[in-house]
């Protein structure tokens, strides 16, 4: 079984270790935010997303660790303003996201130009 998994770029950074297509790991998961990705990704892509890799809590303490063999990697970039007239916060620019295959991650993969990296999308065999 493949599973689709969304691993945050701010995760990664702080206290992911680095994998590679065909690196065996051993991660938690949590339910994704289903309502994110199909503003950045679009249908298409949200709905392979099933859930994230969680380093941070809000999983209960009794969740089994998910093991598999990274199948394959899509560093993920998106486009970031503020909604409306509310110069505040920026959000994903819906549609924005671009999917770009990578072999490893590391979280340090670099903005291009107006896109900023946001992310993974890694299928996992299980």
């Amino acid at each position: 079984m493949i599973m689709t998994i969304w691993m945050d770029s701010w995760q990664m950074q702080c206290c992911g270790d680095q994998f590679r297509r065909g690196s065996k790991v051993v991660w938690t998961l949590r339910d994704a935010d289903p309502d994110w990705f199909a503003a950045m990704l679009g249908p298409f892509v949200h709905r392979k997303v099933m859930v994230a890799e969680e380093h941070h809590g809000g999983v209960s303490e009794d969740t089994p660790p998910t093991t598999g063999t990274v199948a394959h990697i899509a560093a993920v970039h998106c486009r970031y303003a503020p909604r409306g007239s509310d110069p505040g916060p920026s959000y994903p620019v819906p549609g924005s996201g671009v999917l770009t295959d990578v072999e490893s991650a590391d979280g340090w993969t670099a903005d291009r130009g107006e896109e900023r990296f946001v992310g993974y999308l890694v299928q996992l065999k299980i």
